[in-house]
């Protein structure tokens, strides 16, 4: 007899699938689009923005490929499935998650990421301040969230 109990979950994992699949495309089109501007161009980036851009989009698709990886292997091994949910529906991490900020301010640092490696690519002086806006907000997600997980 075939367990139902995962089946939401497991729409959910080929869900994340598709849309990590969607980011990495996305990621490639950026690329490309950022090279016919003209951005990018090393004789007017900093060392810190040059670097920055680098660790962050490279950095960003090898994250995406292993989360793809990742959530594949979930859906192969029915036991990690099970503790991946039983992770993600724990009510303290819930907790946390939620009082650092939650969902709201994950989207605000990913865009701030995105404006962030945008302006390192086209204009030394936006770089910087969106720089230092990124980094408050992930001091402040920090934290929040060391100062929560110590209650």
């Amino acid at each position: 007899m075939r367990n139902y109990k995962n089946i939401d979950y497991i729409a959910q994992i080929k869900w994340r699938i598709r849309i990590l699949y969607l980011l990495l495309i996305a990621m490639l089109i950026y690329m490309v689009a950022v090279g016919e501007l003209g951005g990018g161009d090393s004789r007017i980036m900093t060392n810190l923005a040059n670097r920055f851009s680098r660790i962050v989009f490279f950095g960003g698709m090898a994250y995406v490929i292993s989360r793809i990886v990742h959530n594949k292997k979930l859906l192969r091994n029915r036991l990690l499935l099970k503790e991946q949910r039983l992770e993600e529906t724990d009510e303290r991490n819930r907790y946390l998650h939620d009082k650092s900020g939650g969902i709201v301010l994950d989207i605000l640092l990913a865009c701030l990421l995105f404006i962030t490696l945008t302006a390192s690519l086209f204009d030394m002086t936006a770089f910087y301040v969106s720089f230092a806006i990124l980094v408050i907000a992930l001091v402040l997600k920090t934290g929040a969230y060391l100062c929560y997980s110590h209650l």
